[in-house]
């Protein structure tokens, strides 16, 4: 499993320049590009005991570092994926990321049944 990209780092003064996913180099790992590799790890994983509103301060923080990170796509898919169950990974945080694939989940359990309907009324006719 991939190590999560987010570091113990400052942030860099300088803002994040956006890379299309096709001048990047191919062979690199996604991650090394991850704009969170320079910013505080503590940003985009809760502390114990966190209150909301420190949380929800928290959150949108992070997603603002997702924001302008060039590969967000790739962080996002990746939580998907494995699923990650904590921190805020391509701009979305856990629970946002449950939401996702649950839709995903219902979204393929429609397009199966449409495809067995489909399947049926064509050996039918």
């Amino acid at each position: 499993m991939l190590q999560p990209p987010h570091s113990s780092l400052q942030v860099a003064a300088v803002p994040a320049q956006r890379v299309p996913v096709r001048d990047r180099d191919q062979d690199a790992p996604w991650h090394t590009e991850a704009v969170c590799r320079r910013d505080e790890a503590g940003l985009f994983f809760a502390p114990s005991k966190e209150p909301t509103a420190a949380r929800l301060s928290r959150e949108e923080a992070a997603k603002r570092v997702c924001a302008r990170c060039p590969v967000m796509v790739e962080c996002r898919e990746h939580a998907l994926l494995q699923p990650e169950p904590y921190g805020v990974w391509g701009g979305l945080t856990a629970a946002e990321r449950r939401v996702v694939l649950a839709r995903r989940r219902r979204r393929e359990m429609e397009l199966k049944k449409t495809a067995r309907t489909q399947g049926r009324i064509a050996a039918a006719g």
